[in-house]
């Protein structure tokens, strides 16, 4: 049989993996009946489709998001990393390097 919740947590994680759940399907349902996906290349009377539109610099724009992305997380990682060191929450001890 299925799973049967039984404390209040459980109950809790299975309504929460439901909505979950219902709310993925309807959102995929709303995307294919909205034509926001195409799926088809040719009408039902055989006329072919036009060509999708490309974006343009779409690979630069790309490069641009992950590269500003990385460049914005090492920032926050190398401050991060110095507060915890000034703060003495973390130090990196001696032993760690190896490089005998």
């Amino acid at each position: 049989g299925f799973y049967r919740p039984t404390t209040n947590i459980d109950k809790m994680i299975v309504s929460r993996l439901t909505t979950l759940v219902r709310s993925s399907n309807l959102l995929q349902n709303s995307i294919l009946t909205k034509n926001l996906v195409k799926t088809a290349t040719s009408t039902k009377h055989g006329v072919i489709l036009q060509e999708p539109q490309k974006t343009r610099f779409g690979f630069l724009k790309m490069i641009l998001t992950v590269v500003s992305g990385l460049l914005i997380g090492a920032a926050i990682s190398k401050n991060i990393a110095n507060f915890l060191e000034e703060n003495d929450l973390f130090v990196p001890s001696d032993d760690d390097d190896d490089d005998d």
